[in-house]
């Protein structure tokens, strides 16, 4: 008689972090772990670029509910910038614009730029975003021929480090190849940085490599690449490691958690923003958010009758 093959994962679930390669996009992650683990209960929080590489977080099975209430509001990038290029898309992918030289910059003229485009500032978006415009995405209506106008919009660049700086001779021009590092807010772009920086410095530029080294509290350590999650199909973290990684937390009583399992709400403790509420043996029974004399359940994780 032959046994019944365990399933990978449990109805809890967790998160991914993978390692992502490029030409990969964030659909095509998720296809593929959806096979590598048998199940098709699988999300994103934030999709990545088919042209970068590096942090794409995924939830499983229950913790796809999660994902939406995670705080991803901070990621971090390496980047290359490629001054003296503009293109369609700002980055290598598109259709060149426009050819400069850039040879003639200077650290200090290169510094101010980017000093410029550190700290809260109002950013267009790229062009070919998935921002949508009028119910469709910005790209599907560029790629269409329309002409995309996005409006600028607040976001915070906290850190844009320039690392190192090449000189790319070619036979037409010079171009400045500059290895950065960003850390900025969620919805910050990171090509729209170096298309920005390259017109505030007059020659035109775009991006022609992209990392994204950190999502939230997640990063490059808790990621794996597809090879190496088909290697050993799991997941990165279980549903109670992640609560504890991604949200301050209270530890809670039985009839606390028996509370919990039927959505009645807790006395409040004095914890801002979304929390875990985990048992004094380590299991997460929900996450939770206090407004007034009431702390709230937002997800009850384990509710009354699921089997964990």
């Amino acid at each position: 008689m032959s046994q019944a093959r365990t399933p990978l994962v449990d109805a809890l679930g967790g998160l991914l972090v993978v390692d992502k390669d490029g030409g990969w996009t964030s659909h095509d992650v998720v296809a593929r772990c959806r096979k590598l683990l048998q199940t098709k209960k699988i999300g994103h929080a934030g999709t990545l670029d088919p042209m970068a590489t590096g942090v794409l977080v995924l939830g499983v099975e229950r913790a796809t509910k999660m994902l939406g209430l995670l705080s991803l509001t901070t990621k971090a990038y390496t980047a290359t910038i490629r001054l003296g290029q503009s293109t369609v898309t700002d980055d290598a992918e598109g259709e060149v614009l426009a050819t400069n030289a850039a040879g003639h910059l200077s650290e200090a003229e290169i510094a101010s730029g980017v000093a410029a485009l550190t700290g809260d500032i109002q950013q267009v978006p790229a062009t070919v975003s998935a921002i949508k415009v009028n119910g469709e995405r910005a790209y599907a209506r560029a790629r269409a021929g329309e002409d995309v106008r996005l409006a600028a919009r607040p976001v915070t660049v906290s850190r844009f480090d320039v690392l190192a700086r090449r000189a790319i001779d070619t036979d037409a021009t010079t171009f400045v190849d500059l290895d950065v590092e960003v850390e900025c807010s969620s919805g910050t772009y990171i090509r729209a940085l170096a298309r920005d920086l390259g017109e505030s410095l007059g020659v035109g530029g775009h991006l022609t490599a992209l990392r994204r080294t950190r999502v939230g509290p997640f990063s490059l350590e808790h990621a794996r690449t597809l090879d190496q999650l088909a290697e050993n199909p799991s997941l990165s973290l279980d549903i109670d490691t992640a609560a504890r990684v991604a949200f301050p937390h209270r530890e809670i009583t039985e009839s606390e958690a028996d509370s919990l399992r039927d959505g009645r709400w807790l006395d409040p403790v004095g914890i801002q923003g979304v929390h875990a509420a985990i048992t004094a043996d380590g299991k997460t029974i929900a996450l939770l958010e206090e407004k007034g004399k009431r702390s709230s359940p937002v997800f009850v994780v384990r509710p009354r009758g699921l089997i964990d």
